[in-house]
């Protein structure tokens, strides 16, 4: 959420247009129990929608136009993807709180990696 409201308001700054993209993760737990896909599923849009809902209000609140996109996959490849259809300019990801992510490298890490845009990691 931090780097939601660090995004918009950099975005309302700079008279620039914010794109909000949540990745839904595939579930391994999912093929498990009979329905557990379609429940996850059901799960993952859910929590899109009121994203959807919360980007959309407060948007409107500061008068930054935004766009709402929702992918399923593998984070650091949709993020890539989408930061490069839409052209960013940058991309502002929030700090990650896994202990293995110092041994592997964060999603934050992995995007600099990248080099194609700037990141901003929020703690």
């Amino acid at each position: 959420m931090r780097a939601g409201a660090y995004a918009a308001g950099l975005a309302r700054r700079q008279n620039s247009r914010l794109v909000v993209v949540y990745v839904a993760g595939r579930s391994s737990l999912a093929g498990m129990a009979p329905g557990g896909a379609l429940a996850t599923e059901q799960t993952m849009d859910e929590i899109a929608d009121g994203l959807r809902r919360e980007v959309t209000d407060a948007a409107a609140r500061l008068g930054v136009p935004a766009e709402f996109v929702v992918s399923r996959g593998d984070p650091l490849t949709e993020l890539a993807r989408i930061a490069d259809e839409v052209k960013a300019d940058g991309v502002v990801v929030g700090a990650s709180e896994k202990a293995g992510h110092r041994l592997v490298g964060s999603l934050a890490v992995r995007l600099v990696r990248i080099g194609h845009w700037p990141v901003t990691v929020v703690p």
